[in-house]
């Protein structure tokens, strides 16, 4: 049996443990705390505190596995948290765990093309601000070692939306003149998305855009929450441009992953609100 180790046990993490355990693989789960590793004790596969910034910590365990995945956050941390997160903790799995494949999930925010434009695996990702620039090197060390890079787009699912949560407590200010293309993957595709690329063959271009099949304009994702739960449109109004993603505005194709077997559950914003978000949310 092959064994494969998450090392960051959070929201897509944990449902990508669920499904490499539940495909036959060993999985073993590395979180940041005892307290969400305790979270975490009726899982069928074994999750432990372990710190993998920390050099000492990674070289101290003595299993091996055939896949090593990467798939920790920041939680909106400063440029420091990224690189000790990223470039320090991926450096220290390699390191340690010579031989098995790294799987590193990214972002799409290391595209920073403004203009509507679709992006692929090789349009130019120049990130203008330091995280995603930390991101790249990031992603240039995990292909160096002869890893697999999944470029994640905004992370939404049960329990989490930034669009729903800024609607509901009416910060989703519309403003025709600051709109942009948004790109979204449901926690759960997302998931799925990395046990694809378990098998996925290494390589200097191993790298896939992990989005749902419907890049959509922000004012229209506010425009359907407006129309579905019965409340009038948000005040037009300045739109915060910081994050990330920055004024950034591109439509992220996910034709490549597609080729390697992957369809999403949930294609669209639209769909992944009706069916999964919004009752999350009671609504």
């Amino acid at each position: 049996m092959r064994r494969v180790l998450i090392a960051g046990c959070g929201y897509v993490g944990t449902t990508a443990a669920d499904l490499f355990h539940a495909a036959g693989w060993l999985v073993e789960g590395w979180t940041h705390s005892t307290v969400s590793a305790a979270k975490l004790l009726e899982k069928p596969y074994p999750v432990t505190k372990v710190d993998f910034t920390d050099r000492h910590q990674v070289n101290s365990h003595s299993q091996n596995f055939d896949l090593v995945v990467h798939c920790a956050s920041t939680r909106g941390g400063d440029a420091e948290s990224y690189r000790r997160t990223y470039v320090e903790g991926l450096t220290n799995l390699a390191d340690r765990f010579v031989g098995s494949t790294l799987l590193f999930t990214s972002s799409t925010s290391v595209y920073a093309q403004q203009n509507g434009e679709l992006v692929t695996e090789t349009s130019p990702a120049e990130p203008i601000h330091e995280k995603g620039r930390i991101l790249r090197e990031a992603e240039s060390l995990v292909l160096t070692r002869g890893g697999v890079v999944a470029r994640l787009a905004g992370i939404h699912g049960p329990g989490r939306s930034a669009i729903l949560t800024k609607f509901l407590s009416g910060e989703a200010l519309l403003d025709p003149e600051n709109n942009r293309v948004m790109n979204h993957i449901h926690r759960d595709d997302a998931a799925a998305a990395l046990v694809v690329l378990a098998d996925t063959p290494a390589g200097p271009d191993a790298i896939y855009n992990v989005a749902d099949d419907s890049p959509i304009l922000r004012s229209d994702c506010y425009e359907w929450l407006a129309k579905r739960l019965g409340r009038q449109p948000q005040a037009k109004g300045g739109v915060a441009t910081g994050g990330k993603r920055g004024r950034s505005s591109k439509r992220v194709s996910n034709a490549k992953l597609c080729s390697r077997g992957w369809d999403p559950r949930y294609p669209s914003f639209a769909a992944a609100m009706e069916q999964s978000i919004l009752p999350s949310f009671g609504l």
